[in-house]
């Protein structure tokens, strides 16, 4: 393995050959597509972050070869765009998912890309490199790959994620920000990503750095001298005389004599007046990229750094348990299927990544458990016992949001129990974290919701007592399933087929309607289809395209297998399936449930965001959910497409975008999908309908196409969306997070739809001391409102854990509006040991906290941890590193 520190120039003729066939001409680099209107063919920090993840994945799969698989060889992968679909297919098998990983790498690159624009970052010098502020970008930059190492290891790989997007944000910002390439630099700085050692040869505030341009390009302004600067940016602080600016039509300090500037930032001399320099600084903006990726790779280890990226094609196991005396039956399903789950895919790529475990009863919840080891997790589940508190209701949502604080993102949470929410004023918080982790939750209660028997109770309770689980099941795309004890070890049989990458494929209508048929598309792409029916069913039937059918009679049909446990009907078709339009017909009383979910490659991921034309970089301002009254743009990318096939088969094609109101199915709007980039890539990018931005209840988004025979594809979004009535964001501090601190939040809300009378409420996990100075706030259309918030992290604050604060915007005036939430993950960190780590300036996560869901914490925990602390064992050294580069082809 290559050292990450050894210069280039010190390589042996045979790798830098190597070096120079993995180098792809510009033609191969992608922009993110905002750039591409701006500045044609440059690239962009999420290039550089994806093709980096994906240059150490590689790495690591030709070190690592595959249980029973042969191994991976270089030379398949030379000459090829590097795409994450073809090295999980390689490595994991053909048809394995890359879906968690790619989302893992949009968490990095997003995170990245918003240091552009969040208001507590995108102006700060220290965090780009800018005003001379190299040392200070040093530390912070070091600081936030400590974040990283410490988040990773408590085993919160969102906030590692946000952590590293920040940390390569500044590293790929000194590449272009500098002049370490007009000094005629052809590999990283040596010492950068080494805190031990003091960057040398920097200009000092009275040594004149540039001449005089009038031009938008400025080849060669800067002066002849060997001393690291880099380029003022804006007024404040003010440019000393003599000193180079960034450059740019965004860059006030660029009028300012000396005029012009040095940055490398995109190809256009409108931008960057060293654009001429612009590849040479994303090549080394690269390298260092991939040494970072290395050096982290080496401190967690190859299994920490494969959690941290998702690298694996596997789900997590995620249990919420109720506990109280009447759960015995439900107790040992749950333990059934685990020791199933455990026993089935120890050891193959399919073994949970990470296992989570929270038990509830009255009045209390938790504490969570969550492990990577398999046997560890067996343990702790096997302890658990049903003992006492026989009433009803319990604590169930609060275990469940504290199971979803810690649970990895697109992951099935299944929450086993016999009674209703205690808490339910927590649905809609925990609604919205559903959506903002991508979670989709499965409710196995073991009662009838017309019965009362079977507790003792506390009062007399509603029929509609279970609507909080429809709710929360709704909006995370999961489903509430009623059943008794005699049934639920058959019943939880669904957790093992959940735990595979399963899509639910749209329904026409999406309910069912008495004496109509459902109808649903499969393609070619579907493995494994299975029908769901839930209810007081006196019958029903399901029929291929060619017309054959088969009824509810159980065992082998026709067309599949038929298992009915009471009311819970599973229907599992045989492989392969006939392409095309199929049918099923319900007879029921009241309206049963139907779902019918496939195991597949191919599917899509997607986010929304703003266009930004101003500040120092326009792009795209990522949201959780759009905001009404906001110009939204939706992003989906596609996974899986070339997973199955052979090379030069046609690609599958996704032409537009389908809305509907959930649950009825009303459709909403149906607008074109406009490619992006290479077809390879499956980026597709579309604007939202006006009229979908006034809409209140949730939608669903569904993406229709052809594969490459011309037959028809149709995928639907796991969770729904909202359009959310403001936009709200919680900023943390610039400063260290420590025990016994007191940090500032900021809190921005704005309105773009209409006046707004809101009533502000904050709430933190663990339950540390918050106070705020904004309770109600009024606001007309377009205007904002600027609040602060303190908290306090007292003494006993465990090191290296996790805060998240929660704010919640309720419109007084219209109750049917749904609250707004914004959600902020904050690392309490120890102080670095003397000697080894300057203390970090900025350990806080600024995470761009948008609407409706957005981000989460910690409680009272119990963790399995992925290795050591930092005492005495400094993250950094000289670690194995960078042999493999693919251009900037992206993921």
């Amino acid at each position: 393995m290559l050292p990450v520190d050894v210069p280039l120039s010190h390589l042996g003729p045979s790798v830098l050959l190597l070096l120079q066939l993995l180098l792809p001409p510009a033609s191969a680099f992608f922009p993110n597509i905002w750039s591409l209107l701006a500045a044609p063919g440059s690239i962009t920090h999420q290039d550089l972050t994806e093709e980096a993840a994906l240059n150490v994945t590689l790495q690591l799969f030709l070190e690592q070869p595959p249980p029973g698989r042969p191994p991976l060889l270089l030379e398949d992968f030379l000459g090829r765009t590097l795409l994450a679909d073809d090295l999980f297919a390689a490595y994991f098998g053909p048809g394995s998912p890359s879906r968690r990983f790619r989302a893992a790498l949009g968490e990095v690159s997003r995170a990245n890309a918003a240091q552009d624009f969040l208001p507590t970052s995108r102006n700060d010098p220290d965090l780009h490199f800018d005003d001379e502020r190299l040392g200070q970008g040093r530390t912070r930059l070091v600081g936030a790959l400590r974040e990283t190492l410490v988040a990773a290891r408590a085993l919160d790989h969102t906030l590692a994620r946000q952590r590293l997007g920040a940390a390569l944000h500044a590293l790929q910002d000194f590449y272009s920000h500098s002049n370490w390439v007009e000094m005629g630099r052809q590999q990283p700085h040596p010492q950068l990503l080494w805190p031990r050692q003091e960057l040398q040869s920097l200009a000092q505030v009275d040594d004149p750095t540039c001449s005089d341009c009038e031009e938008l390009s400025c080849p060669g302004n800067l002066l002849g001298f060997t001393l690291l600067t880099s380029g003022y940016f804006g007024t404040h602080p003010s440019k000393p005389p003599g000193k180079c600016s960034h450059g740019g039509h965004f860059d006030q300090s660029s009028s300012q004599p000396p005029r012009g500037g040095i940055n490398k930032d995109s190809t256009s001399p409108g931008f960057s007046p060293h654009h001429m320099l612009h590849l040479q600084a994303a090549k080394l903006a690269l390298l260092a990229s991939i040494q970072a990726f290395s050096l982290l790779r080496s401190r967690l280890g190859d299994r920490g750094f494969s959690r941290l990226l998702d690298i694996t094609p596997a789900s997590s196991l995620s249990f919420v348990l109720d506990t109280t005396g009447s759960m015995g039956e439900e107790i040992n399903a749950a333990k059934i299927q685990a020791r199933h789950i455990v026993e089935q895919r120890l050891g193959s790529p399919m073994e949970p990544s990470h296992y989570i475990l929270v038990p509830f009863h009255d009045p209390g919840f938790g504490p969570v458990f969550t492990t990577s080891d398999p046997d560890s997790f067996w343990k702790q589940l096997n302890e658990l016992h049903a003992l006492g508190g026989g009433d009803e209701p319990e604590m169930c949502l609060s275990a469940l949001e504290l199971a979803l604080l810690h649970t990895p993102p697109l992951s099935d949470i299944f929450v086993f129990t016999d009674a209703s929410p205690k808490d339910a004023f927590l649905t809609n918080q925990v609604e919205a974290l559903t959506q903002e982790r991508r979670c989709r939750v499965t409710f196995l209660v073991t009662e009838d919701p017309s019965r009362f028997h079977g507790r003792a109770r506390r009062e007399v309770l509603s029929p509609l007592r279970f609507e909080p689980y429809e709710a929360v099941a709704l909006a995370s795309g999961g489903e509430v399933i009623f059943t008794k004890d005699q049934y639920i070890r058959d019943v939880a049989a669904i957790v093992g087929d959940s735990i595979a990458d399963l899509v639910t494929l749209p329904l026409e209508p999406s309910v069912v309607v008495p004496e109509r048929p459902l109808v649903f598309s499969v393609d070619g792409r579907l493995q494994r289809v299975t029908v769901r029916i839930h209810g007081e069913v006196s019958s029903f039937w399901i029929r291929n395209p060619a017309g054959v059918s088969q009824g509810q009679e159980e065992g082998d049909g026709p067309l599949g297998h038929t298992r009915r446990f009471g009311q819970f009907w599973m229907v599992t078709m045989n492989d392969p399936l006939q392409t095309g339009t199929w049918e099923i017909q319900v007879t029921a009383e009241g309206i049963p449930r139907v779902r019918v979910q496939a195991q597949t490659s191919l599917d899509f991921l997607f986010h929304f965001g703003i266009p930004k034309e101003d500040g120092p970089h326009p792009g795209l301002y990522p949201l959780t959910q759009p905001v009404a009254g906001l110009q939204t743009q939706l992003l989906v990318e596609v996974t899986g497409l070339g997973s199955r096939g052979h090379p030069g088969d046609p690609l599958p094609h996704f032409s537009h975008v389908v809305l509907r109101g959930v649950p009825q199915g009303a459709e909403l709007g149906r607008v074109p999908l406009e490619p992006v980039g290479p077809r390879e890539r499956g980026l597709f990018a579309a604007s939202l309908p006006p009229t979908l931005m006034s809409t209140t209840g949730p939608f669903s988004l569904e993406i229709i196409g052809q594969d490459g025979a011309g037959q028809g594809l149709h995928r639907a979004a796991p969770q729904p969306c909202a359009v959310v009535p403001v936009l709200l964001e919680l900023s943390g501090p610039p400063g260290f997070l420590a025990p016994g601190t007191k940090a500032l939040l900021s809190l921005h809300i704005a309105s773009f739809s209409g006046p707004r009378d809101l009533d502000l409420r904050t709430s933190v996990n663990p339950s540390f001391t918050l106070t705020s100075n904004l309770s109600r706030v009024s606001l007309e259309q377009n205007e904002s409102a600027w609040g602060r918030l303190w908290l306090e992290v007292p003494d006993s604050a465990a090191p290296d854990s996790v805060v998240m604060v929660t704010v919640t915007a309720t419109d007084r005036e219209a109750s049917t509006v749904p609250p707004t939430h914004a959600f902020l993950r904050l690392l309490v960190l120890a102080p670095a040991p003397q000697n080894q780590l300057p203390a970090p300036v900025y350990s806080t996560d600024p995470v761009l906290t948008t609407t409706s869901p957005t981000l989460h914490p910690s409680t009272s925990v119990t963790r399995g941890r992925a290795g050591g602390g930092l005492v005495g064992n400094p993250w950094w050294g000289t670690v194995g590193g960078a042999l493999i580069l693919l251009g900037l082809a992206s993921c």
